[in-house]
């Protein structure tokens, strides 16, 4: 079969669209591109069983739509594969149906939906958009390889009664919508390939992103996705309820070949949360063993209280650089009610460990949960700026709470009467969704004034003395731009912006 797995160019509000591997979803002004795993697998996967792949990221790109309609009826696939999110749902229905409304000459093409907004309500696509298949589940890289070798028996890529679908597929019958079952994750992470970087396009994604002090970079999963996974507000435990994860070896495998083969100077494993105990020691020993700590850059996910002081050493002799932690808030009451299992007091106690070990934490904030005042939210303020004017806290970034559908934080508001909207094309960050004691303009100005503390004359002095080459040089002008960006991101208003890709 011929498969397009594809990012459509998108009618962006203020920015572009940063979909493809993320948990949330914003619109950026300054464009970062993040490198789809998963969907990189998936390509690599089809392309390895024999299915001829294109990958098309349109927005990496800078395609126009019109160019965009052009490249699917000129290139007539077999069948087109979306990542969708919640804030673009819609949007993903229109260009089905337009595609399928396309003048073909021969056989329409199957169009097949998939990620957490997918998982959460598979059946709404089915319902709203002449979608052919949806899969659920975080393993939507083997579900799509199942599904085209069941398409390919048929000469016109319809399921044959014996197709032999693995669970979590939904599809229609004769117009009724039919599925699988409920997906399940049982595929042995061990036995994936290395993803074909040269067709899934990597340098897309290697230079145009502010986590890289060092291009090219890449990114990797040694899991899939968190060891904690219980966060009431992320949307990625809806597609990954369970936690598995590769070897360390398999691992470090995979970081030689990208050493050797592309020359890659920084890599983020950008796992939900990075494994700890002893897998990360054994992968840690591995690297020094085998001197990768001498060639590449590391980063990852990581969750407070997750480390020991010799952790966070070993972490730093095997050559891990920028760790990302969720703060998300600096009061207990909200780490408590959104399942983080942390202490606010570990969060400054884990940050001061790192930066002593030399590593960089990087920092995740969140305004506008419904049940907390200004001076709670300030509360949270006042620490990421403390952290971030003493060094404790190398960069952050911050946003607004969005309950996704398929969350915990979901299903509360909504049992509450706490969502202000279920028009998903609401949201997309721009503005709170939420009811909350604060008006949305507090709450954008917290998210900003968070950004803000990178023009304060401590941290710049602080971020100066800390040069130690070109490359720190760099990344700090990089890291300014960015910042810029993001204030101009959390304005609340939304207006429509061609995403250029440049």
């Amino acid at each position: 079969m011929k498969v397009i797995i594809s990012y459509p160019p998108l009618s962006n509000q203020s920015g572009c669209p940063t979909l493809g591997q993320n948990r949330q979803f914003q619109y950026f002004k300054e464009p970062t591109y993040i490198y789809p795993v998963v969907p990189a697998l998936a390509a690599t996967l089809l392309k390895k069983a024999g299915h001829e792949v294109i990958w098309n990221d349109c927005i990496a790109q800078g395609w126009d739509y019109q160019a965009y309609l052009r490249f699917i009826r000129d290139e007539k696939p077999d069948l087109i594969a979306f990542e969708s999110k919640t804030p673009v749902i819609k949007q993903h229905w229109r260009i089905i149906n337009e595609i399928k409304g396309l003048s073909w000459k021969g056989t329409i093409p199957k169009i097949v939906l998939f990620g957490d907004h997918a998982t959460a309500l598979p059946e709404e696509s089915l319902q709203n958009s002449q979608v052919d298949f949806v899969l659920t589940g975080g393993d939507y890289d083997f579900l799509l390889l199942n599904l085209c070798n069941n398409l390919q028996l048929s000469s016109d890529h319809h399921l044959t009664p014996d197709a032999k679908l693995e669970p979590g597929i939904y599809y229609r019958d004769n117009g009724a919508i039919m599925n699988t079952g409920k997906f399940k994750l049982e595929h042995n992470l061990d036995r994936l390939p290395f993803i074909d970087r040269e067709l899934t396009n990597w340098k897309l994604y290697a230079f145009n992103n502010g986590n890289y002090k060092r291009t090219p970079g890449t990114y990797i999963m040694s899991g899939r996705d968190c060891w904690w996974g219980k966060c009431s507000f992320c949307s990625w435990p809806t597609m990954y309820p369970v936690f598995r994860s590769r070897s360390p070896e398999n691992v470090l495998d995979e970081i030689s070949y990208l050493i050797n083969k592309y020359s890659v100077k920084e890599i983020m494993d950008d796992t939900g949360c990075f494994p700890a105990g002893e897998w990360m020691r054994q992968f840690c020993r591995g690297m020094i063993e085998l001197g990768f700590n001498r060639k590449v850059y590391l980063d990852c996910n990581m969750r407070f209280g997750a480390l020991t002081p010799e952790d966070f050493a070993l972490m730093k002799k095997a050559n891990f650089r920028l760790l990302l932690f969720g703060l998300e808030s600096a009061n207990q009451a909200t780490l408590d009610r959104i399942n983080k299992n942390l202490k606010v007091e570990r969060i400054i106690e884990d940050c001061k460990t790192a930066t002593k070990a030399g590593l960089f934490p990087h920092i995740t904030i969140m305004f506008g949960y419904p049940w907390e005042d200004y001076q709670q939210a300030k509360k949270t303020l006042d620490l990421g700026k403390y952290l971030l004017r003493k060094g404790y806290a190398y960069t952050m970034q911050a946003t607004v709470v969005i309950p996704y559908p398929g969350t915990p934080l979901f299903e509360e508001c909504r049992n509450s009467g706490l969502l202000k909207s279920l028009d998903w094309d609401e949201y997309d960050m721009k503005n709170p969704v939420m009811e909350t004691g604060l008006k949305d303009e507090q709450i954008m100005k917290l998210v900003q004034g968070m950004y803000g503390v990178s023009f304060q004359p401590e941290f710049i002095l602080r971020k100066i003395a800390g040069l130690r080459d070109m490359d720190d040089f760099r990344y700090y002008l990089r890291a300014l731009k960015k910042v810029a960006g993001h204030i101009f991101d959390f304005k609340g208003k939304r207006r429509k912006l061609l995403c250029s890709g440049k």
